[in-house]
């Protein structure tokens, strides 16, 4: 194979990443399996009938896209720099960084037991710890691999009309955890397909990454940064199922006399063992600090009953929520089923719906 040493794939839906894992030091050759003109024509390799996977049709090669960087342990990555999603396998580049408050409550110091609470679990007291993620752009060619989410992510606004529950999206566009990067880089100029790389990052080859963010990304972030900020981080565990939750104030609108006020949240459910286990039901518990306990009961997420596996571990997904006051919380269980039939319940950690008190009127669409 032409300058790849293809040691471990990653399967991500119907596309192998291939990565070298020969434990050497310096730049690794990164490939990607893919039909003709899928990736950047840097390298094409022979074809190798032998790997062979369910996923990944028979007679499709490995290109060459990149080379592996060193993951970072310590400090951030800049603007522009390009990376592979550990767990989810796509292709995208760095537009700036958030820190998190993150509340790990799988490290939280246990508590006396309490009565249940609006925040419910009372029995642990839980510290944030700052903790880095990343705006990132999404390779607009991976996004039809990506299995193990709900829908290409997006970052859903308010529409700014008279219509209070009207959205609009921007495609492509996500929040990455620190650990999640693998970095690469490319001497392709534009290595990232996605309508707003052009126009966010200009490449300039004296600079490491050779991407360095043109005034329109400074002014989008400054002027959207209310309704983009990730400020906090949910985590827990239950029989080896991590749940993440990161919720995001969306804004108010004014319906019928009264102010509603809307957030998304994005979670993310992972396997971290070896055994097959399949989502069947939510149950949702949503306290509004006007004084209203709201229950939800449903089959599956987004009208998907997910299975996670050890080759596809992880589904993640976005959805809405609305009050009529400007705080409360939410938290609840998620029904698993094993293969044998028997079913147990995993926790959603307890998280915040704040409202911002300095609140503007969320953009209408993009501003630059």
């Amino acid at each position: 194979m032409a300058g790849c040493v293809a040691r471990r794939a990653l399967t991500v839906g119907s596309r192998w990443w291939s990565r070298s894992l020969t434990g050497a030091r310096g730049p690794r050759p990164l490939c990607a399996a893919g039909g003709a003109g899928t990736f950047p024509p840097v390298a094409t390799t022979t074809t190798r009938r032998h790997l062979s996977s369910r996923n990944r049709p028979e007679g499709k090669v490995l290109e060459t896209v990149g080379v592996f960087e060193v993951p970072k342990q310590n400090g951030k990555y800049e603007t522009g720099q390009l990376f592979l999603h550990s767990v989810f396998g796509y292709r995208g580049v760095v537009l700036f960084p958030w820190q998190a408050r993150l509340y790990d409550r799988d490290v939280a110091s246990v508590a006396p037991e309490k009565a249940e609470n609006p925040a419910g679990h009372g029995s642990k007291e839980v510290k944030g710890k700052t903790h880095t993620y990343y705006q990132v752009l999404i390779d607009a060619r991976d996004c039809p691999h990506i299995s193990q989410r709900s829908q290409t992510e997006a970052v859903t606004f308010l529409a700014n009309h008279d219509d209070s529950r009207a959205l609009y999206a921007i495609p492509g566009l996500d929040y990455v955890s620190h650990e999640d990067v693998l970095p690469y880089t490319s001497t392709d100029q534009v290595p990232i397909q996605h309508e707003l790389f052009e126009r966010f990052l200009l490449y300039d080859q004296t600079k490491a990454p050779p991407f360095v963010a043109r005034e329109t990304l400074r002014a989008w972030q400054e002027k959207n940064h209310p309704w983009l900020e990730l400020s906090d981080v949910h985590r827990e565990t239950t029989e080896n199922i991590r749940v993440t939750v990161i919720p995001f104030y969306m804004g108010m609108r004014e319906a019928q006399n009264s102010h509603v006020y809307w957030w998304r949240y994005c979670i993310r459910l992972e396997n971290l063992d070896s055994d097959v286990v399949q989502l069947r039901e939510r149950h949702w518990r949503i306290f509004s600090l006007s004084g209203t306990l709201e229950t939800v009961r449903g089959r599956g997420v987004v009208g998907r009953e997910p299975v996670l596996s050890k080759e596809q571990p992880a589904f993640q997904y976005s959805s809405h929520v609305s009050l009529q006051a400007s705080s409360g919380h939410m938290w609840g269980t998620f029904r698993f089923e094993r293969p044998d039939g028997s079913h147990f319940d995993v926790r959603i950690p307890p998280f915040s719906l704040e409202s911002n008190k300095d609140e503007k009127t969320p953009p209408s669409g993009l501003h630059w």
